[in-house]
């Protein structure tokens, strides 16, 4: 990283100068460069992420601030996000985790975008504390049939993340899908054990248990932007539960 690198050669500029210039004993010129190193890098840090931080923001900014009148004005605005989000890229080499962070993001506007196989190679190189991209690349692993890779991306995120309830369902749900029931009835219990008192986990822990399917509506918005159940078949089943009630006070009367 270039930030380590212009940081380490000033701190031995530094030593440099007071040990053999200024004729310092060699542990007071020791300190002033790891001083300098240190001052350095932190500069350099700030200086990097901030100007990441404006490309994130604007661009993100741009999709939440734009009115959308068509699907083809968002895929459209989505694009011009993810082209603003590519100027960033030409900071990882600077700061470390910058990349992951800017693929993360890009991948995830190709993810929400339906374009799975576009979104692919930017959540592979995504940042594993964002646990949002890490569940997207494990869906991604499911959909493409591939388990154990799927597995090995959840337990990523729950070691990066462990207090997000929506990634242990998904993790869970995903184990479903993949025909491992009693799995997902270990991981929404070990989720339990980080998030004690959770009532999504616990209801849909209750459900695995019963041998019913889990039910993800509880948690919103976040649950459709992974593409795993369409807001539509929701609501269909919603309106079945609806009006199967409805024809049960019926017959009582």
């Amino acid at each position: 990283m270039y930030n380590i690198i212009i940081s380490a050669i000033l701190a031995l500029l530094t030593y440099a100068i007071l040990s053999f210039a200024a004729h310092l004993t060699w542990w007071i010129a020791f300190i002033a460069a790891v001083a300098v190193m240190l001052t350095s890098f932190v500069i350099i840090s700030r200086i990097i992420m901030k100007k990441v931080e404006a490309i994130l923001s604007g661009a993100m900014k741009d999709l939440q601030t734009q009115r959308v009148t068509s699907k083809e004005m968002q895929v459209q605005l989505v694009d011009r996000a993810i082209k603003e989000l590519h100027e960033a890229l030409r900071y990882e080499k600077w700061q470390m985790y910058v990349g992951g962070q800017v693929n993360a993001s890009i991948g995830m506007l190709y993810y929400i975008k339906r374009d799975f196989n576009g979104a692919f190679p930017y959540l592979q190189k995504g940042f594993f504390k964002n646990w949002v991209t890490m569940g997207m690349l494990g869906v991604y692993y499911l959909k493409k049939n591939k388990h154990e890779k799927m597995k090995e991306t959840f337990e990523k995120a729950v070691l990066g993340s462990p207090k997000e309830s929506l990634l242990w369902a998904l993790y869970a749900y995903c184990l479903c899908e993949g025909g491992s029931t009693d799995k997902a009835r270990e991981v929404l219990e070990r989720g339990l054990k980080k998030i004690p008192g959770d009532e999504n986990l616990a209801d849909n822990l209750s459900l695995l248990k019963e041998g019913k399917k889990m039910k993800m509506t509880g948690y919103g918005d976040m649950w459709y932007q992974f593409h795993l159940e369409s807001a539509a078949t929701i609501q269909k089943q919603q309106m079945a539960a609806m009006t199967g009630g409805m024809r049960r006070k019926v017959v009582r009367r």
